[in-house]
């Protein structure tokens, strides 16, 4: 079997905008957590991007650099605000990296009062009101908004990002799924009942305050599945896959990535490997973020990068589709999206600030 080739038309990642050149004024709230400091990290790097306001409310007053060092070059004078809505009014971009739920009330404040809201948290990826009870326990308290924000996968969706005035940012476990598996979908070549998805992340996906399930002794050298039959992340992708799924996640042992390993029944008899890595290679071609490859894919070959690592298999000895999908949970999964929901929703090139290759080793 051929190799699939990568897309021919990846750009590189500082191609600067034409016309305009001011700099584009951006805020966080939630800036201490890991995607905070995530989104900072790219910021630094954005050629467009100046940081203006970061608020954090249980570090209110701590330099970005005391908690964390690696931000100390770009951030040096740098501190986390509590949050005040009149300091993030009029910027061209916020970023919400808030807890589950918590968005709402900022939405609230500063929705058409900035250029674009970007919520990296849950509180507007479903459409149905009704979901947000059973899955989150809680009554959606701005229903009326839930189909104002554009749910933020480009690969999937670009048209309704550019100019949104705000972006549902997709959760991490949901991009690797759905970037799996919705070529198949979209295209009519796998039965959409019945789907499964395994996939195991790294500890930085449950976020940097201490917790007794992630401390170093309880994670190391284990590997165990949770959120049996309920994780809250089942009705996201199956909202932008349009698949039934059983949806099980696992705790790894690594600080960063996300294995996807997705499994359907093809449509059609005598689908092949060859034809599922062609459905995958066709579906994103020109997709500079994704690599398509026959090799089965490495999340630390996505550590730090923007990238999904994508491949299939067809077993023909039991007739299933094997997708699996590999990205880092905190760039591709989070911060990483956002900037690009943000740069496509401004109007700047869709791959500024964005790293396209991993850190190895």
């Amino acid at each position: 079997m051929e190799n699939v080739p990568l897309p021919s038309s990846a750009a590189t990642t500082n191609e600067s905008s034409s016309g305009d050149s001011s700099p584009v004024r951006i805020g966080i709230v939630g800036a201490s957590g890991f995607t905070g400091a995530e989104l900072l990290r790219l910021a630094a790097g954005h050629p467009h991007f100046e940081v203006a306001a970061v608020a954090g409310d249980t570090q209110a007053g701590t330099a970005v650099r005391d908690l964390y060092p690696s931000l100390a070059a770009h951030y040096g004078g740098l501190r986390y605000c509590a949050y005040e809505p009149d300091v993030f009014v009029g910027l061209d971009a916020v970023f919400l990296g808030l807890p589950h739920m918590a968005s709402a009330p900022v939405v609230a404040d500063l929705y058409k009062r900035v250029g674009c809201v970007l919520d990296l948290g849950s509180d507007f990826r479903l459409l149905d009101p009704a979901l947000y009870p059973q899955w989150y326990g809680v009554e959606h308290p701005m229903p009326e908004l839930l189909g104002e924000f554009p749910y933020g996968l480009p690969e999937l969706g670009r048209d309704a990002l550019r100019g949104a005035a705000g972006v549902a940012v997709p959760g991490c476990y949901p991009s690797a799924a759905a970037l799996a598996l919705a070529p198949f979908a979209r295209g009519g070549h796998i039965v959409t009942d019945g789907v499964v998805v395994d996939a195991a992340s790294g500890v930085s996906g449950a976020g940097r305050a201490p917790k007794p399930n992630t401390t170093f002794a309880t994670v190391d050298e284990d590997f165990v599945a949770y959120g049996l039959l309920n994780h809250r992340h089942t009705p996201e992708i199956e909202q932008v896959t349009g698949c039934s799924v059983l949806f099980t996640p696992h705790l790894a042992p690594m600080v960063r990535g996300i294995l996807a390993t997705c499994y359907a029944r093809p449509t059609a008899s005598g689908f092949t490997s060859a034809d599922a890595l062609s459905v995958l290679a066709d579906f994103y071609a020109g997709e500079p973020f994704i690599v398509v490859d026959e090799a089965s894919p490495h999340t630390k070959a996505t550590l730090g990068a923007n990238t999904c690592h994508l491949s299939a298999r067809v077993d023909p000895r039991t007739g299933w589709l094997v997708v699996l999908s590999a990205l880092d949970n905190l760039v591709k999964g989070a911060s990483g999206g956002a900037v690009q929901c943000a740069n496509v929703a401004l109007g700047l090139p869709e791959t500024c600030g964005l790293p396209i290759t991993g850190l190895m080793p």
